[in-house]
């Protein structure tokens, strides 16, 4: 039982992570290098990669599902986790070391997963429209 919650923690932190790349990746990169002038760049990269194109055509969706697992996440990283820890149902005492570490690591990766969340968001929701409204 105690290596299921330290699993999970650690799943849910990976997770978390791979979910806010695909978003930067699929949305707002492409955004930035447009931005940038490397249109023809993002447009190699979306023929050798086609499905880019369909996730981009979805983001609202895309960014949507993936901010209700980073919430999820976060919920079961600062709420459900320390309570498991304090009562003792998720790690041994012999294994403190060990659950401290997952633990640190699972709010390392939240961290660079709501940063890798965040820029996308910027990028392929706000600066896209406020470039807009300054070209005018």
């Amino acid at each position: 039982m105690v290596a299921i919650g330290t699993t999970r923690l650690r799943l849910a932190g990976y997770a978390s992570l791979f979910g806010s790349t695909g978003t930067l990746v699929c949305c707002a990169l492409p955004s930035l290098l447009v931005l940038l002038g490397l249109g023809a760049t993002v447009a190699s990269v979306v023929s050798g990669v086609p499905f880019l194109a369909a996730l981009s055509r979805r983001k609202n969706l895309v960014f949507g599902l993936v901010g209700l697992l980073m919430a999820a996440n976060a919920w079961y990283l600062f709420a459900v986790a320390p309570r498991l820890l304090v009562r003792g149902a998720s790690c041994p005492p012999d294994q403190a070391d060990s659950c401290a570490r997952a633990a640190r690591t699972s709010r390392a990766l939240f961290a660079v997963s709501a940063a890798l969340y965040g820029t996308g968001l910027f990028v392929a929701f706000l600066l896209g429209p406020l470039l807009q409204v300054l070209d005018r």
